[in-house]
């Protein structure tokens, strides 16, 4: 199967001037290479500019054989038959089945075109008829489609943007087993670890440019980890160098000064003439002038070091995050549930008779396949869907990051946001509480319409759970779904020291191993 790309010099300008990343050169074969930087690095932008859907600003892109891009904008979108680019032809096929095709139309005709969309609908599981509406499917059910309508153009190298996204279990595996088998050329940008170790090579998208790793997630994640280590060595050398420089300088000042102080007091005095006594001084300040330049000319350089030595450690280092106190109580009673029923408007029952109890700081997370009802059950329990029978308790301090991120305001910008949903916290405070999730100086007024999806949960974290009191009742809808890695690990941190209780619905095992789930509901 032939499948290359290569990139030279590559870069690209947003309308408002913005360059996500550093002219490119880079050459990807007939392999799975996956593409992981920090949110905002542009992986999304450099796959649309590799599957054509963009225009770099320079340099230029090589493709060798078909290249197919899993969708994530589906604007103008509608039914599966759009999806797949097939709704003129299949509109076709229906006049002919009428008997109202013309001769052309009828020549024209793709009768195998049913055949092989269902075939590729049936490799991910999808049983849906090729009209039906994209709205009515699960965001995994979505994925899948747009999985299948990716197949559906026999691509020699595909170009894969966060595809387990939304996915459970069934359809991670199908991913992985699409992966592990694919002779053809893949870029894939994703955060999933599991996806990850099932690639031949990491690119890392950063401010340095792409960085091949030659192995797959763990090899890159240890490759790291090394990297963080001898750049905080080379930091504690270039902090010494500085400190010794410091202190060597002001040696020399004081020594100098000294020797300036004697000679005033000779020159005073009159032991020695006075001529004798100007030539030494001029000496004696030229000497001094040249050692205070050389001196100061060292520690420049040495603070310079310093400088990059922190700058590299600040880039490798991963993402830290601290939380205060809930206040939670143990075994306070959280969530209650009696034989709760409910759904959507215009909809069947989701939910049917479902009773729960959730008692501080238990951790659950909430299972079961695509569509069985798993973020609608956090929406009536958060309260902003109305139950259609039962009842529902629930502590007043919960918190619901939704799938979609509802509880941002895109109109404004970081600092405006958390202080709409933290109205006690000043200007200063807020800048000091959104600092624990790396939100500093002018970053704070960063407008969340031009911020990426991992970029834009770390704000709505920032803002619910990086206050000075957080919700002692948290729920989480797919939480890692656009968080880059160091982004995830620094989540789990931060939720292993949470003391409130989770209500967690995710496909992501290792996170929910790493969190330390208590129990799991499955729904069916």
């Amino acid at each position: 199967m032939r499948s290359s790309i290569i990139l030279n010099d590559l870069f690209w300008l947003a309308p408002d001037g913005y360059q996500p990343f550093v002219p490119l050169s880079l050459q990807l074969g007939p392999n799975r290479t996956g593409l992981v930087g920090r949110n905002g690095a542009g992986k999304s932008t450099l796959l649309e500019l590799i599957g054509g859907r963009l225009q770099p600003a320079g340099g230029h892109i090589h493709r060798d054989g078909r290249v197919a891009i899993l969708r994530q904008d589906l604007h103008g979108v509608e039914t599966i038959s759009d999806l797949f680019g097939a709704t003129e032809a299949l509109a076709v096929l229906a006049r002919a089945a009428a008997g109202t095709a013309s001769l052309d139309e009828l020549a024209e005709a793709d009768w195998e075109l049913p055949v092989r969309m269902e075939q590729c609908l049936q490799r991910f599981s999808l049983d849906v008829a090729v009209d039906q509406s994209l709205s009515s499917l699960s965001g995994g059910q979505g994925t899948r489609a747009r999985l299948a309508a990716l197949l559906f153009q026999r691509p020699d190298f595909i170009l894969l943007d966060e595809p387990t996204n939304h996915l459970d279990r069934e359809g991670r595996d199908q991913v992985l087993s699409l992966l592990h088998g694919w002779r053809g050329g893949a870029l894939v940008a994703s955060h999933d670890r599991e996806v990850l170790d099932a690639m031949d090579a990491v690119v890392e998208l950063g401010a340095f440019g792409a960085k091949r790793y030659g192995g797959n997630g763990t090899f890159h994640r240890e490759a790291k980890a090394a990297e963080l280590s001898q750049a905080e060595q080379a930091l504690t050398v270039a902090s010494r160098q500085s400190a010794e420089l410091a202190a060597h300088r002001q040696q020399v000042a004081e020594r100098q000064s000294r020797r300036d102080k004697s000679g005033r007091r000779r020159r005073h005095e009159g032991g020695q003439p006075r001529i004798l006594l100007n030539a030494m001084a001029g000496r004696s300040e030229e000497t001094s002038a040249n050692q205070s330049r050389i001196t100061k000319k060292r520690q420049e350089s040495a603070a310079e070091q310093l400088q990059a030595a922190r700058s590299r450690v600040e880039m490798i280092k991963p993402l830290s995050v601290s939380l205060p106190s809930t206040g939670l109580a143990r075994g306070q009673c959280v969530v209650q549930l009696e034989q709760l029923t409910g759904g959507y408007p215009g909809g069947s029952a989701v939910i049917e008779g479902l009773d729960l109890q959730l008692v501080g700081p238990e951790r659950i997370a909430v299972q079961g396949g695509n569509g069985t009802g798993k973020s609608t059950l956090l929406t009536l329990i958060s309260g902003h869907l109305a139950p259609w029978s039962g009842t529902i308790q629930v502590i007043p301090d919960n918190v619901l990051l939704d799938q979609q991120l509802a509880i941002l305001d895109r109109t404004t910008n970081v600092l405006d946001n958390f202080q709409q949903l933290n109205p006690g916290a000043d200007a200063t405070e807020s800048r000091t509480l959104l600092s624990r999730l790396q939100f500093r100086d002018e970053s704070v007024l960063q407008p969340l319409h031009g911020l990426s999806g991992g970029q834009l949960m770390r704000v709505a974290l920032g803002c619910t759970i990086g206050n000075d009191r957080p919700a002692r009742l948290l729920m989480l809808d797919e939480p890692t779904n656009h968080l880059d890695l160091a982004a995830q690990e620094a989540l789990e941190a931060a939720l292993q020291h949470y003391d409130g209780a989770l209500l967690v619905v995710s496909h992501d095992e290792r996170f929910l191993d790493a969190i330390g789930i208590d129990r799991q509901l499955t729904l069916t």
